[in-house]
Parts: structure tokens; C-alpha cells; sequence
């Protein structure tokens, strides 16, 4: 922890500050990154204070970092992640890697269901000692601000029990931790009233946290789009942000639902059909694309270039989960992004960082190296951006500052 100013000085300053109108870049914005070739940045107290073009004038400083012409630019902002589990599932990789698919698991009993029970037995402590954990693991990657969703526990008193588990993590982490209420998720068998409870939920969590966002998973074996209809109109008319997990194996109108109900995000896209594409491009939601569910599953990735093309936002995100997405890394998703989805890198650059942020709520306080933001700051091992998009299994950044706290990798 430092307390003071950090100098960051001699550094190519990527600033990903927002359009001029506000709110997530759109279409062809997405590549205007805003670069400051050789510059400075200072952080006060965990807030950018200055950022400049020309070298630091001498100034006292608790601490100096000398970029040598290395890329500082925003830490990445994870916005679709499940990193709040117990248990784990690594023999049912094994599983897949023999050919059973991610449904034919899940309609088995396995899957999702085996992290539920798993969730259901473990005290809250050990479900935020956990999430603690593989927050440092993100960071090490460069991630700052992370996105934690509840959803493996399907009743009201474990869902309950990770909200507290997040909440309980985010108070003491230095970069923000947004809970969302995944109340959507797999079926629960054993209750009949699983989507009146989940209603109920949504009434009794939004009076604690007004606006939280309300997720649901509409898919095959999960969630119909009338129950998602039923989930997400009354969190929407309670005031709470929608996203919806949509069209990840099969088109069913999760994502047509979600642009009537004017959601914040339109999460997965793997299955969307052109049309689908062109509707999301034309409303305000904004896509999430989740390349390492492909990558680890079964070779599909988003149209994120045809909804970049049509004036769309796209986002990017790791979806870490012990089932589909077994990587801390928003990093490595760009890189994905960049390979299988034909994201130019300023393009994937932005998808994590700005637009992501945007996608939480947060664009007033990370994804930009803007003065007033947090100092949620990465400094790379490289001289050009453009391998941040590119680099595959690197060492992740030679720094992170979350705030006040400095991580050094290399000096």
C-alpha cells in the first residue's frame, strides 16, 4: 500500500478514454485507443491526478516508476465471471475431452448441479476465502475491477450466502468487486417453485441494493425465455440492471428478450443468428463475448466483428468458471477475441477495458487512464499495445496499481 503520489513517468500511455457523447464505444470507435506516445501519470491517494505528454517535472513522490517506454494503460475490467464456486470439476473435463458434451453433462446431473451442491455445503468464509484467492490470481493476469456472480445455489439461502461472500471480499480488495444476482440459472428439480422464489429473492435483495443487476442463463436445459421474462421484468421494474446469458448453444430469443427489455448486456452470442446480431447492434445493450468458453468447448465464438461492423458495443470477458471457462485471464479472452472473432487489437483492447466497464456501471470509475478515475493501472512487459491482444500464456503485466496498492512483478 503506498500513501501518497505515485509517478509513473517515460511510459506510452494508452488512455481508452470514453467517446465524447459517453457511455461504451460503438462501431468503428472501438479502435480509437487515444495513445500518449512518451508521457506521465499521476496517482494521489488511488485517483489519477495528472496525465501528461511531456517528461514529470520534479515533484515529490512516495513513489517513482520509470516506465522506460513500456505500455501503462487501464488494468482490464472482467465483466462476466462465476469466480465465486466451491468444489471443483476437473474430471468432468476429462469427460468432455472423451466426447460427452457441456449439456449432455449438465442434463446428467453433473455440471452446474455438482458446484451447487458443492456451494450449498461450504460456509460462507470458505466461499470468500476462495473468491479472495482467485481474485489475486486475476490480477497477477492484469485484471482490476472483476464482475462475481451468485448462481450455483438455486435456493434463496445460498444465493444469499454468496452475495455475502462477495460483498464481504469486495470491501477489502483494492479494486471495485460487482456482484450480480444470477437467480437464472440451472434447474433445480427437487423445487417446483424454484421461479417464484427467485422473484421473491429479487424483491428482498433489491430493497439491500438498489440497482443491483439481475442476470438469468436462457438456454436448453436451463431457463425458458418465459421464465427469463418473468425473472428479468420484475427486477427491471424494480429498478435493477438486466443481463442475460443468450443464445450460447441455441437461439431461443433470450437475446431478442433482452433487447425489449432494454438490458445492459446481451452475454455468450455463440448461437446468435444474423438477425439477432442486427438487433443487438441497433439497441443500447451491449454484446459480451466469452471466447474462452469456445476455446475450451467446442471451437464456436461470437460474431463479434459483424456487430462491430453494424455500430454494435462489444465487450469481452473471461466467464471464469470451473465448467466452460477455466481461465483467470480477461488478457488471454482478447487475445481469443483477437484470433477467432477478427477483433483488431485496439478493438479487443477497448472490449476489456472501457466497454466493460461501461457494462458494470463503472465507466466513472475505471477502464480509462483519465484524471479523477481510480489509479486501476497496468504496466506491461511491452512497447506496443498491440501485444497485450496478441501474447498467448505471457507473464502478465511487470506491474499492477489497484487504488494504492502496487504490485511489482519487475521493476
Amino acid at each position: 500500500m503506498v500513501e501518497g503520489s505515485i509517478a509513473i513517468e517515460n511510459a506510452r500511455i494508452v488512455t481508452c478514454m470514453p467517446p465524447a457523447g459517453g457511455g461504451a464505444r460503438r462501431g468503428g470507435e472501438m479502435r480509437e485507443l487515444r495513445v500518449i506516445e512518451r508521457g506521465h501519470v499521476v496517482v494521489e491517494y488511488g485517483r489519477i491526478a495528472h496525465v501528461g505528454d511531456a517528461p514529470l517535472a520534479t515533484r515529490a513522490a512516495s513513489m517513482r516508476i520509470d516506465a522506460r517506454g513500456r505500455v501503462l494503460m487501464p488494468a482490464a475490467v472482467d465483466c462476466h465471471t462465476h469466480a465465486c464456486w466451491a468444489g471443483e470439476r476437473w474430471a468432468e473435463w476429462e469427460m468432455k475431452r472423451a466426447g460427452a458434451s457441456y449439456l449432455e453433462i449438465l442434463k446428467s446431473g453433473g455440471g452446474i448441479l455438482s458446484t451447487v451442491a458443492a456451494v450449498r455445503a461450504a460456509p460462507r468464509e470458505a466461499l470468500a476465502s476462495q473468491l479472495a484467492e482467485r481474485l489475486a490470481e486475476m490480477r497477477a493476469t492484469g485484471t482490476g475491477a472483476v464482475e462475481v456472480k451468485t448462481g450455483y445455489g438455486l435456493d434463496a439461502a445460498t444465493e444469499l450466502k454468496m452475495l455475502d461472500a462477495i460483498l464481504a471480499v469486495g470491501r477489502v480488495w483494492p479494486a471495485p468487486v460487482v456482484p450480480t444476482l444470477l437467480l437464472g440459472h440451472a434447474i433445480d428439480a427437487g423445487n417446483p417453485n424454484q421461479l417464484a422464489d427467485m422473484c421473491a429473492l429479487v424483491e428482498r435483495v433489491a430493497e439491500r441494493m438498489p440497482g443491483i443487476a439481475v442476470d438469468a442463463y436462457c438456454e436448453d436445459g436451463a431457463w425458458s425465455v418465459a421464465m427469463c421474462r418473468e425473472l428479468l421484468g420484475k427486477a427491471r421494474r424494480l429498478g435493477c440492471a438486466v443481463r442475460i446469458h443468450a443464445d450460447q448453444f441455441n437461439p431461443l430469443g433470450g437475446l431478442e428478450l433482452a433487447v425489449e427489455l432494454g438490458a445492459r448486456s446481451v452475454d455468450h452470442l455463440e448461437a446468435s443468428t444474423p438477425a439477432g446480431i442486427a438487433a443487438l447492434a441497433a439497441s443500447r445493450a451491449i454484446g459480451v463475448a466469452l471466447p474462452v468458453c469456445g476455446f475450451a468447448l467446442d471451437g464456436r465464438f461470437a460474431d463479434g466483428r459483424t456487430l462491430i461492423d453494424r455500430g454494435g458495443a462489444l465487450a469481452v470477458a473471461s466467464n471464469w468458471n470451473p465448467g466452460s471457462a477455466p481461465s483467470p485471464s480477461a488478457q488471454f479472452a482478447a487475445a481469443l477475441a483477437g484470433r477467432h472473432m477478427r477483433l483488431t487489437a485496439a478493438e479487443a483492447i477497448c472490449a476489456v477495458t472501457w466497454n466493460a466497464a461501461c457494462v458494470l456501471g463503472l465507466e466513472h470509475e475505471t477502464g480509462a487512464v483519465l484524471p479523477g478515475m481510480r489509479a486501476d493501472l497496468q504496466l506491461l512487459a511491452h512497447r506496443d499495445e498491440r501485444a497485450y491482444a496478441h501474447e498467448v500464456a505471457g507473464p502478465g503485466p511487470d506491474a499492477t496499481i489497484l487504488g494504492e496498492d502496487v504490485a511489482v512483478r519487475v521493476a
